[in-house]
């Protein structure tokens, strides 16, 4: 069956709905008030780096299935479907959701909705965010109850977005208890490709929906930070961390992906995720049951103080020190700078007195819109030349398989320290580096 549906957002997570709500052969209309976004969606162009997505954009507008406008009238008009997947940043000095843009535009859309219509959250809120929308919507609507909110939250990890939208490992849904109409069927419609393969289908209630995606955030939070607590101990025991890691990793009931000791974790997601989790147990009541996030948060900002911590001693000062850094994205396969360890460490050293040469693949521009007065290479070679220390702070596949030797004729200092630990140290040593890994000998 094939659905007419309106996605309002076309930031990272709606481009990406949009898209591949097309692919899997629905009409869909992206939504959005920012004009040069919609304008580089329209000719074809992702304004964020995705692997794989502008391919599926470009194949769908052509194919005539997706394009894009500024028109909440036309989206009311156009679809019986629509999907908020809109952003919600931490608040100014606080650590609270801002739920500014959830609410504009159900405030925008529900008063044009004069036919029943299933308005489906994407997007991540504080628990009990669904149920106060429902109402608004029911109350702004000329369509009264026949427009029905439900929420069916994303899980899609950057670098991955595409494959983990046209074939997630599960699919969630939170239905209207009190006001039950046909989110679950329209659900099944717009997901029938997904449910054919098997895909796991969990329907619920609004509340616990909301909380599926917080509390996924919360304990991937929770599983980096202990492995890097982990990490301290091993550096005071003389222990090695991804050893360690490697070893309980084979134990099925704890898994070995998160377990990677380092920087520490950054992004659009789960910092100011654990954050507004917090905020928001707080308002319900439950803070206590949540106080541990605090220290998983304190934890994941003591790895980058390390980090300049070893960057220091390796330099013996960081005044007039030449820095290179290695990464600017939170994670590879991304443009995405948000709360990223790697900018948040670059900046910490260059305010100590260090000249900071950076270099990433792809989140170049997104860095210097961030950090301007942090020096940018248009090369690993180039950012490293003449440096005293080397800072590997993202795991691009192209500083994994650097040469040691080429790096080596550049630098002033064959002093490398891999925040990552995702260099092989008998490589670099063997070529003479001194190295240095989080929690490795």
């Amino acid at each position: 069956m094939t659905c007419n549906i309106a996605v309002f957002g076309t930031g990272y997570l709606g481009a990406t709905h949009a898209a591949c709500m097309a692919e899997l052969g629905h009409h869909v209309i992206g939504v959005d008030v920012d004009a040069s976004k919609l304008a580089k969606l329209e000719s074809g162009e992702v304004p964020f780096y995705e692997p794989g997505l502008q391919e599926v954009l470009q194949r769908n507008i052509a194919a005539g299935r997706l394009r894009f406008t500024s028109s909440y009238q036309e989206a009311a008009s156009f679809a019986d479907i629509h999907f908020l997947g809109v952003g919600t940043p931490q608040k100014k000095g606080e650590f609270a959701a801002d739920l500014t843009y959830v609410d504009a535009v159900i405030e925008q859309l529900a008063p044009l909705l004069e036919k029943p219509a299933v308005i489906f959250g994407k997007s991540t809120v504080p628990v009990g965010t669904a149920a106060r929308l429902a109402a608004k919507a029911r109350q702004l609507a000329p369509a009264g109850v026949d427009v029905e909110v439900a929420w069916n939250p994303e899980f899609l990890r950057e670098g991955f977005a595409v494959q983990d939208t046209l074939h997630p490992d599960r699919l969630v849904l939170g239905i209207d208890r009190d006001f039950p109409g046909r989110a679950e069927e329209a659900a099944r419609a717009v997901y029938a490709q997904l449910l054919d393969e098997g895909i796991p289908f969990i329907v619920t209630d609004l509340a616990t929906s909301e909380l599926v995606k917080t509390s996924a955030n919360a304990f991937l939070a929770t599983k980096i930070s202990f492995i890097n607590a982990m990490a301290e101990v091993c550096e005071a025991a003389g222990a090695d961390v991804t050893v360690l890691a490697d070893a309980i990793g084979h134990d099925e009931r704890i898994g070995r992906k998160f377990l990677n000791a380092g920087v520490g974790f950054g992004g659009g997601c789960l910092p100011k995720d654990i954050r507004a989790f917090m905020a928001r147990a707080g308002e319900l009541g439950a803070d206590q049951a949540l106080t541990f996030l605090r220290e998983v948060d304190d934890i994941n900002m003591r790895r980058r103080a390390r980090m300049v911590e070893l960057a220091r001693e390796a330099c013996g000062s960081l005044l007039g020190a030449r820095v290179a850094v290695l990464g600017a994205a939170f994670k590879p396969d991304s443009d995405d700078v948000r709360d990223s360890p790697a900018l948040n460490v670059a900046g910490q050293i260059q305010l100590q007195g260090a000249a900071v040469n950076v270099y990433d693949p792809k989140a170049m521009d997104n860095s210097r819109a961030l950090f301007p007065t942090l020096g940018y290479s248009t090369s690993a070679l180039d950012a490293c030349s003449g440096a005293d220390v080397v800072l590997v702070l993202t795991e691009w596949r192209e500083f994994k398989e650097l040469n040691p030797n080429d790096l080596g004729r550049v630098v002033r200092q064959k002093s490398l320290i891999d925040g990552r630990n995702c260099l092989n140290p008998t490589t670099w040593r063997d070529a003479g580096w001194t190295y240095r890994g989080l929690g490795r000998p």
